[in-house]
């Protein structure tokens, strides 16, 4: 049997869509037909900056919703014809997710709640892991603030009137670091981003909402005005090296900035921590936390803790991917571009 696929011919080659084998579900694995697949910005730097993947032709994607076709031996989580959630693998082309079937482990596969569309749950896996893994990778401090995790028991509102800083509010990530940070019990949560998108972010939770173009040190100066208390995380969703910087400033002693990209902070001092984290469910070390959130993603959906991305859908099925990274690389913002693999033509 025979699907679609959107395959990178080489290293900082072009895409083209092309056919290939429907992989078959291993132990633990379930085949999902992807009916919606979101972007990200890791997909169009993979191609333009030759990042990461060095096997080719390679499937890219790291983001799927769809339904369950087939259950793998010692699959019990899951059924034929459920709605699911996954976080794609970059590298491994059957675990991928801009092709119309994949693979997902199903200890870190999610069913979809009847709330949210199949385009809405595209949205959730990869940015959410991100959130999750960079604040909540509870003991590990290699790409984590190491918190404990507001899903687990007794994590709910376990960091009440501790603030926290995030950098990049409106961004994919930025939202779930909100969300989560709500969840966690956090306030004041000060975020930037554009003033225009003030009233969606308080809504997620942020208590306050600065303009990502001020200058740093009145930046500074305004989050001095909401709270002297100090802010001992900081996550920083753009990790461009003046929102590094500036996050970096704003942390107290002691504290912990996550970042999303390489490191460059200037004037680091011994008594902060910086990590970077890496925001996949299936890799050996962000299994175990993936499987504990992917136990309640359901109900975090459900109940509204957890809310998705804004979606805007890209025509042409697989076609339309293509044209939807390049739109990607000249930047949006508050909407995730969905593509739906299943109309390719």
């Amino acid at each position: 049997m025979s699907q679609k696929v959107l395959y990178l011919k080489s290293k900082q080659g072009a895409f083209e869509v092309a056919t290939a084998p429907v992989p078959k579900p291993g132990s633990g694995e379930v085949l999902i037909k992807v009916q919606a697949t979101a972007l990200n910005p890791v997909d169009w730097k993979i191609q333009v900056l030759g990042l990461f993947i060095e096997e080719f032709p390679a499937i890219l994607g790291g983001d799927a919703a769809g339904i369950v076709e087939e259950v793998g031996e010692g699959v019990t989580n899951l059924k034929k014809g459920d709605r699911v959630l996954t976080n794609g693998i970059y590298g491994v082309n059957e675990h991928a997710t801009f092709q119309q079937y994949t693979l997902g482990n199903a200890d870190v596969t999610g069913k979809i709640p009847d709330s949210l569309s199949l385009d809405e749950a595209a949205t959730i896996p990869l940015g959410l892991a991100t959130a999750a893994v960079g604040l909540f990778h509870y003991g590990v401090e290699s790409n984590s603030a190491g918190l404990f995790p507001p899903w687990e028991d007794g994590g709910s509102g376990k960091y009440a009137g501790e603030p926290i800083f995030v950098a990049g509010g409106a961004s994919s990530v930025g939202q779930y670091v909100i969300q989560l940070a709500k969840l966690a019990g956090f306030g004041p949560i000060v975020t930037t981003a554009s003033l225009r998108n003030t009233e969606s972010l308080k809504k997620q939770g942020a208590t306050h909402v600065l303009d990502r173009n001020l200058p740093a040190d009145s930046l500074i100066g305004e989050v001095q005005k909401i709270t002297s208390a100090p802010f001992k995380v900081a996550y920083d969703a753009v990790s461009l090296p003046e929102t590094q910087n500036v996050s970096y400033r704003i942390l107290a002693p002691g504290g912990t900035l996550v970042l999303v990209l390489a490191e460059e902070v200037e004037n680091k001092t011994e008594d902060k921590r910086v990590v970077n984290t890496y925001g996949n469910t299936n890799v050996p070390v962000n299994r175990k936390l993936g499987a504990s959130l992917y136990s309640k993603v359901t109900s975090l959906l459900e109940t509204g803790a957890i809310k998705p991305n804004s979606v805007e859908v890209l025509p042409n099925g697989l076609h339309g991917i293509i044209d939807g990274l390049e739109k990607l690389k000249q930047g949006v913002s508050k909407v995730k571009l969905v593509g739906h693999p299943q109309e390719t033509a």
